[in-house]
């Protein structure tokens, strides 16, 4: 079984069910999403089960799983991923993508999303030059802490909160996207399903299997983006932390722009022990929303002129190429 027999998508005007798939949108080692297109000509996100460690399409598009000692590791990925998107269906929030239906073809499974116009978050950095002013921070995930609240509430995980699965809808709406609480299950159930979080963004618990997960793992990820956000760095993988912390803490690092309390909450929720971050999202949201925080630190003189050196030299460069 070859990796491109694995991850074959559907191909471009496949019907499926009632909607028609348009392209591909993303591939990974779990699932496949593709944009498509219902009778209405409305647009939706469909993400496909198609674990590629242990399936395969064949020619008539069906999902078949080669080896029979694969077949129950294949069950429980399907039973996870399906459990998850009946979830999702539940909850109706603004801030966490909405999942309108999910259904059974192909011998796989389907979750039929909202798909939303604008850009990743981690497009938004980008654009941004690597870093986000505070007051778009704060307001962008005081919203986002709002969904996860939802989330955490209906007793799901997110697991993978990173600047992908951040979506800005046109406008600077957050919504909260590709959920890897299946994942993450069956990464910890069974061998076959190798460790699907993403390093610098996955809390230390992550990593072992005995180690209970909660909303405190995802408050992890929160801190994770935050300091992204500040200086386009990922943090140090937290396995790499336990051994040798070597993560300069937000505080310092990023003190010449953002104010004390936003750094201090950022370094709280990257704290390697669960019970040292903040006890839940919405006492993080509830520091977001505090409109009295302080200004940042002045810069040095020094490091003041040195900043404005390279912008000077950035407008000579930009000035030559036009």
């Amino acid at each position: 079984m070859t990796q491109s027999s694995q991850l074959t998508a559907l191909p471009v005007g496949y019907r499926l069910a009632e909607y028609t798939i348009v392209r591909q949108l993303s591939v990974g080692g779990f699932s496949v999403v593709y944009l498509a297109l219902d009778d209405a000509d409305r647009k939706y996100a469909i993400k496909e089960y198609l674990p590629r460690n242990l399936a395969e399409r064949d020619e008539e598009g069906m999902v078949t799983v080669p080896h029979e000692l694969d077949r129950d590791a294949f069950n429980l990925g399907l039973k996870c991923f399906f459990e998850e998107g009946r979830i999702l269906a539940e909850i109706s929030h603004s801030n966490v993508v909405h999942v309108s239906n999910f259904f059974r073809a192909n011998q796989t499974v389907y979750m039929v999303m909202e798909y939303a116009d604008g850009r990743s978050l981690g497009r938004e950095l980008e654009v941004s030059g690597g870093r986000i002013e505070e007051r778009r921070l704060r307001k962008w995930f005081a919203a986002l802490l709002s969904g996860l609240r939802e989330v955490h509430l209906h007793r799901l995980l997110h697991l993978d909160i990173k600047p992908a699965n951040i979506y800005l809808r046109r406008g600077g709406h957050p919504l909260l996207l590709d959920f890897g609480a299946a994942r993450q299950t069956l990464s910890r159930r069974d061998k076959h399903f190798a460790s699907m979080y993403t390093p610098g963004f996955a809390a230390p618990e992550q990593y072992e299997k005995d180690q209970p997960l909660g909303p405190w793992t995802d408050i992890y990820a929160i801190g994770a983006c935050l300091y992204v956000c500040m200086g386009g760095h990922t943090p140090q993988i937290a396995e790499q932390r336990r051994e040798a912390d070597k993560l300069v803490p937000a505080s310092k690092l990023f003190r010449h722009y953002y104010s004390r309390e936003l750094l201090e909450l950022t370094d709280q929720c990257l704290n390697l022990a669960p019970d040292e971050r903040p006890p839940s999202v919405m006492a993080i949201q509830k520091r977001l929303l505090d409109a009295d925080y302080s200004e940042p630190e002045p810069m040095p003189e020094s490091a003041l002129a040195a900043k404005r050196l390279v912008g000077w030299i950035k407008g000579l460069a930009g000035g030559r190429s036009s």
